[in-house]
């Protein structure tokens, strides 16, 4: 199983951290963002990772070769265009990588093992995304509608009363969903709106379309999401505790 980790953008909404370092280089508890990533990755028996880098490259690429569990196996694949399209783009860059069963990770996701360990074992799909629940959702979330397990609608200007779940940016797809997915990337990226489109815009069409992307619930388990200044606090604070609990 191969983990494609969508690492490009800078992140400017955590200036000034992000102003000569990409987010995905964010320090948590001695570690980085994307070190804590990788050790999750491993320790859920994953043993190849495609990081695609955009913003800092050089400074990722740096921190790959220092901080790759052992037995691992972590490759680099470059964006050119990150500075001027969101994350869709990189998924079309990575296309190449999507072969037999894959796994997509956001660079900003924040997770530990046993997230990644619930996604591996949910029942077959050719799409499957991980959500979690909670009483309220805001305006930033990346909303859920599902009926039962067969995902309805994901984006982040869902009605409220329609939504069920909040995507985590963690999703597994099959040999045959992978293949869907690169046709739907392929057609996306000849629109003219290609480059400003979140790749989970692409999970919401094939959906509609009834491919079957089914989702898995990781409720009980902690993950967070580097977006803003005041996750810095929050995800310090969550893997400070998974620090203690491994010493």
């Amino acid at each position: 199983m191969k983990a494609i980790v969508l690492s490009a953008g800078q992140g400017r909404r955590l200036l000034p951290l992000t102003e000569t370092r990409p987010k995905c280089l964010a320090p948590l508890s001695g570690r980085s963002l994307l070190a804590w990533q990788l050790e999750g990755l491993h320790a859920a028996g994953i043993g190849e990772a495609v990081v695609v880098t955009g913003f800092g490259a050089d400074q990722v690429e740096a921190e790959i070769a220092a901080v790759t569990p052992r037995g691992m196996t972590v490759r680099t694949l470059f964006n050119p265009f990150y500075s001027v399209a969101d994350n869709l783009a990189s998924c079309w860059m990575a296309r190449g990588e999507m072969e037999g069963e894959f796994l997509i990770l956001n660079g900003d996701t924040l997770f530990e093992p046993q997230v990644a360990c619930r996604l591996l074992q949910a029942p077959p799909a050719p799409i499957t995304l991980a959500v979690d629940r909670k009483p309220t959702y805001d305006d930033d979330d990346m909303k859920v509608k599902a009926e039962g397990s067969r995902l309805q609608a994901i984006g982040k200007s869902l009605p409220l009363e329609v939504v069920s779940a909040e995507s985590i940016g963690f999703l597994r797809f099959s040999a045959a969903g992978g293949h869907r997915f690169v046709e739907a990337l392929e057609q996306e990226m000849r629109q003219s709106q290609g480059l400003n489109l979140w790749y989970l815009s692409v999970i919401d069409a094939l959906a509609k379309a009834g491919v079957g992307v089914e989702i898995a619930s990781i409720e009980g388990l902690e993950w967070g999401e580097m977006d803003f200044p005041n996750d810095l606090h929050r995800n310090e604070v969550l893997t400070a505790s998974w620090s203690e609990r491994a010493a």
